[in-house]
């Protein structure tokens, strides 16, 4: 062999190893990422080869599949009443990458989770049957929650108190997912909902924390009784009104200037709605011990998953005494979504205890065979019993002579704290209208924990309150819950 032969054939040699080093590096070092690649159509051709499998709702299938006209992607996703259940659902698009649920579990729904492979899957290396998941959510309560929510744009979340179950989650506006489904329309269906100031795909309901206002004091309630502050809902709380802010000349004053609130009880001051009473409260307790109330409720829990990921609802810290007065009527930098403050009715009416919210009660295979139970959750006391019990007797007062009386129900018992949480800078902007409650029938043991949140409507600004906006909502769902 000549000298320039041998020299070639090095040459080639190294070229060759250097193919091969590259190659391995590809399939072992950036496989992963170039199958994830938004580019890259083979994920999605093999996720929409076959039907997907289902949502279901109350034993009944609200997602479905149909063939794609045209294309590489055979088939697409359909959904039956898509915009009731859109909160719930989210989507699962040929164009984008799947939301809420149906991003969750897009491995059980698709059928490439490997819990799903039968021995002849195995074998033959085909995919295996999709699977489906199982919610929890009530279909009476989720319609009675988007229907009385109309136009207005907000959010409810309803809970059962005894099991965690999540019975309803509702965003408004909604939009239908089905519009997103197929590649060849859903540009121009995303590059509408994108563009809407109003924010349809924002779920309000457990992804957009806003000041809570004045059902914060629920929890403000529930620390002082706690750290023995007070012994009792009955007790005056020695408040001056107006409450001049520590370390301030600023007067913090009442909306119903009429309302008994100076040295006002905690049964009345929640009954008034009295920012002084807690805002003093708050200031007395001390953020440290309030912040730790709160966080028992949920507050600071980065990961609360339902098993969506609710966006973190924060009780701030680092605060000084005039920050932290304000903390005690909802505001400052409190934040909470509906989801957060449902959980804090649910407790209060489950004598204090807190079981885990879920919205999945199953995952199963194609035969129903059951991969993940949920149904089981876990549980935690937040408060005493005799703090739940007062607290109870407290909403009821609320609802029965109170701030929040659109919200009775005959039949059963109900109570609740409205709320009015301040917006924009020096409150220049629309108020937002809470109502945080629960309910129980008074002939069966059902019961169901609900809040709402208007973030805005077509009320007067003078006509913005949590009973005039929110409270017939949740009594709307609160008689959803507990007919038959």
């Amino acid at each position: 062999m000549n000298k320039t032969i041998r020299r070639a054939s090095v040459f080639t040699l190294l070229l060759v190893f250097a193919l091969l080093i590259r190659a391995t590096w590809v399939q072992f070092y950036e496989g992963q990422a170039l199958a994830d690649d938004k580019d890259n159509r083979r994920g999605a051709i093999e996720t929409y080869a076959e039907p997907l499998g289902n949502i279901i709702v109350a034993g009944r299938s609200i997602t479905g599949s149909a063939p794609t006209e045209g294309g590489d992607l055979a088939y697409k996703r359909t959904y039956k009443d898509g915009k009731l259940y859109a909160a719930v659902t989210g989507y699962a698009s040929q164009a984008y990458a799947p939301t809420q649920l149906e991003g969750i579990y897009q491995d059980v729904l698709n059928g490439t989770d490997p819990r799903l492979k039968t021995v002849m899957d195995t074998v033959t290396g085909t995919r295996a049957e999709p699977g489906n998941v199982v919610t929890t959510i009530d279909p009476d309560v989720q319609k009675a929650g988007l229907e009385a929510l109309g136009d207005k744009k907000g959010a409810a979340v309803a809970i059962d108190p005894k099991t965690g179950r999540i019975l309803s989650v509702v965003s408004t506006p909604s939009y239908d997912p089905t519009s997103l489904t197929d590649a060849n329309t859903a540009g121009a269906a995303w590059e509408k909902l994108t563009s809407d100031p109003d924010k349809p795909l924002t779920n309000r309901a457990l992804r957009q924390p806003l000041p809570p206002g004045s059902t914060f004091k629920l929890v403000v309630a529930a620390a002082a009784l706690e750290n023995g502050l007070y012994d009792s809902v009955d007790v005056k709380t020695d408040s001056p009104d107006p409450y001049t802010l520590p370390d301030t000349a600023t007067d913090l004053t009442n909306e119903n200037p009429n309302a008994p609130c100076e040295n006002a009880t905690i049964r009345t001051a929640l009954q008034y709605s009295c920012n002084n009473v807690f805002a003093k409260m708050a200031v007395d307790l001390g953020q440290d011990e309030l912040r730790a109330t709160a966080e028992k409720f949920g507050f600071n829990d980065e990961s609360q998953d339902v098993p969506v990921r609710a966006y973190t609802s924060v009780y701030p810290k680092d605060m000084n005494r005039s920050s932290t007065a304000l903390t005690g009527i909802g505001q400052f930098d409190v934040t909470a979504t509906p989801l957060q403050m449902a959980m804090v009715s649910a407790a209060l009416a489950n004598g204090g205890e807190l079981v885990s919210p879920y919205m999945v009660s199953q995952v199963t295979d194609s035969g129903g065979d059951v991969l993940e139970d949920h149904t089981d959750p876990d549980s935690k006391r937040i408060v005493s019993s005799s703090t739940a019990d007062q607290l109870q007797s407290a909403m009821q007062t609320v609802v029965e002579d109170g701030t929040g009386s659109n919200a009775q129900i005959a039949g059963a018992t109900v109570g609740g704290k409205t709320g009015t949480a301040q917006h924009g800078e020096n409150n220049s902007k629309t108020p937002y209208a809470w109502f945080t409650s629960y309910a129980k029938s008074d002939t069966s043991d059902k019961e169901v924990a609900v809040a709402l949140l208007v973030e805005q409507s077509d009320a007067a600004r003078s006509e913005v309150s949590g009973n005039g906006l929110a409270a017939p909502v949740a009594k709307a769902m609160m008689e959803a819950a507990l007919k038959g």
